[in-house]
C-alpha cells in the first residue's frame, strides 16, 4: 500500500527533534499528534525570541531526515515505556524493512556529555538501545547505513533552554549554587512565647513599714546590684533607709511613689532578661518525637529574628485550655531583641539526615509534568528534571537528575521559567 504524499508542515526549529509519539496515535493522519509534535518543535534563539523554520515531517509524526532518494525518520516514544527512539526507513517514500539498515545516534548535551544509541529492528521500527534521558535538550548527530550506501545529518533540538546575559542575570537577581551534599532535618512545627526566667526575678519589699520620702528608680530602667531603689523612713526609728538592688537587671514593676506607705507588698521588681525562657506549644502525636536535647529553630513573628537553641526541658503538666504539652527552651538574650510577651514560631528538628546529593527548595520549578531546576552552563540556562528524596524548608534530597558539583539557579529561578515559557520553550510531552 503507497502511503499519502509527505508533507511539509511548518514547525519551530527549537525543539526540532520531531514528536514524542503514542502508541494508538503513530498513523500519517493523526492530528493530535501533529499538534504535539509542533509543541515539541519551540525554538528559543540566544536572546529567547521564537524563531521560525520548516522541516519535513514523517508519516509517525516525526523529524524526517532526506538525503536524496533514502530518507529516515527519527521519533521518541514514550506511551507505556520509558523513552526510547524509534526509526522509520523509506526509500523513494517507500518504507524499508528495519532489518535493511544501521543506524547510530548521538546527542551532545549543553555540558559536553555524549549520550550514544545503537538500533536493532522491531517489527517496522529501528528501536533505540536505551532511555533518551530528560531533558530532551541536546544537539544530535544521526548515522545510518543501507545498501552499501552512509548517511549523517547533525540538527539542534533544544527544549527548556534559554540564555540570558550574566549582566542582565545579576541585575535581576539570579543566584546560582553548586548540587552537592547537604544535611536534611525533619522538623515538628510549633508556636510559642517568649517569657521571663521565674529564677531571674526579684521582688523588693521594705524592711520595716513606713513612708516612701524617696524614689530613684522608674520601669524600664536598668540597675546594678547594690543600687538605692528609693529611700524609706521607718515608723518605729523615724529614720531612713535604702532600698537597695538584690540583683542586676531591668525593672518591670514599680509598685510605689514618693509619700506612699511601704507595707509588706513588693515596691519593685527586677528582671535579668539576659536568658528568657520560650514556651513552645507541641500537640498530639508530634509529642512522641520532640525530647529534650533536640535543636530548636526560632523565628520572631514580628521581625527577622532567628536563632539556634537546644530544647531544654518538656513539662509534665499539659496545658488544659489547649489540650498542649510546654516545651521550654533557654534562650541567651544578652541584647535584649527577645523580649518577653513576644510570639514566635520553631522548627524542633527531630531527625537529621546526610544525604550526598541535594539542591535547595528555593530553586525548584515546575516544568511540563516535572519538578526542575534550572542548570546554569555558561550564560545559558536549562531545565534538569530531578527524582527528589527527603527534604525540609531548605534542602531537598536528589536522586537523580542532575550531576553532582553542577551549577543551578537557587533564587529567583522563576525569571529563568517565565523566559523560558514565553518564548515557547516547553511543550506538552
Amino acid at each position: 500500500m503507497r502511503l499519502h504524499p509527505l508533507r511539509l508542515l511548518p514547525a519551530l526549529a527549537w525543539l526540532a527533534l520531531g514528536a514524542c509519539s503514542d502508541t494508538g496515535r503513530e498513523t500519517a493522519h493523526s492530528a493530535q499528534h501533529d499538534t504535539h509534535a509542533d509543541a515539541h518543535d519551540a525554538h528559543v534563539d540566544g536572546h529567547g525570541a521564537r524563531a521560525e523554520a520548516e522541516h519535513e515531517r514523517g508519516p509517525h509524526g516525526g523529524r524526517l531526515l532526506r538525503d536524496g532518494d533514502f530518507a529516515l525518520e527519527v521519533t521518541i516514544h514514550e506511551s507505556g515505556v520509558p523513552p526510547e527512539f524509534r526509526l522509520y526507513a523509506y526509500q523513494r517514500d517507500q518504507p524499508l524493512p528495519a532489518q535493511a539498515v544501521e543506524a547510530r545516534i548521538e546527542l551532545r548535551r549543553l555540558e559536553g556529555t555524549l549520550d550514544r544509541f545503537s538500533f536493532v529492528p522491531v517489527g517496522e521500527a529501528l528501536v533505540g538501545q536505551g532511555v533518551v534521558s530528560e531533558p530532551h535538550s541536546f544537539d544530535v548527530r544521526v548515522e545510518a547505513r543501507t545498501q552499501g550506501h552512509e548517511y549523517l545529518w547533525s540538527y539542534p533540538s533544544h527544549e527548556g533552554r534559554t540564555r540570558i546575559d550574566a549582566a542582565v542575570a545579576q541585575a535581576s537577581g539570579v543566584v546560582t549554587d553548586s548540587a552537592g551534599p547537604a544535611l536534611i532535618r525533619e522538623r515538628v512545627y510549633a508556636m510559642g512565647t517568649v517569657g521571663i526566667d521565674p529564677n531571674r526575678l526579684a521582688r523588693v519589699r521594705a524592711r520595716f513599714p513606713g513612708i516612701v520620702r524617696e524614689v530613684h528608680a522608674g520601669l524600664g530602667d536598668s540597675v546594678s546590684r547594690g543600687a538605692t531603689l528609693a529611700l524609706v523612713e521607718s515608723n518605729d526609728s523615724l529614720r531612713s533607709y535604702p532600698l537597695v538592688a538584690p540583683s542586676s537587671g531591668v525593672i518591670t514593676l514599680r509598685n510605689t511613689n514618693v509619700g506612699d506607705v511601704a507595707g509588706s507588698e513588693a515596691l519593685f521588681e527586677i528582671t535579668d532578661l539576659s536568658e528568657v525562657w520560650v514556651d513552645l506549644h507541641v500537640f498530639g502525636a508530634d509529642l512522641e518525637r520532640v525530647q529534650a536535647g533536640q535543636t530548636v529553630l526560632l523565628k520572631s513573628t514580628v521581625g527577622a529574628d532567628r536563632v539556634e537553641a537546644v530544647l531544654d526541658r518538656i513539662l509534665p503538666i499539659a496545658a488544659a485550655n489547649s489540650q498542649s504539652a510546654i516545651a521550654q527552651v533557654r534562650l541567651a538574650n544578652v541584647e535584649g531583641r527577645w523580649r518577653p510577651g513576644l510570639a514566635v514560631s520553631a522548627d524542633i528538628v527531630v531527625a537529621e539526615h546526610s544525604v550526598p546529593l541535594a539542591v535547595r527548595v528555593s530553586g525548584l520549578q515546575r516544568f511540563r509534568d516535572f519538578t526542575v531546576v534550572y542548570a546554569q552552563v555558561g550564560e545559558t540556562y536549562e531545565v534538569r528534571t530531578l527524582e527528589l528524596g527527603r527534604r525540609d524548608p531548605e534542602f531537598v534530597e536528589v536522586l537523580g537528575g542532575i550531576a553532582p558539583g553542577s551549577r543551578y539557579v537557587s533564587a529567583q529561578s522563576f525569571l529563568i521559567r517565565a523566559d523560558i515559557e514565553k518564548s515557547g520553550a516547553s511543550h506538552d510531552h
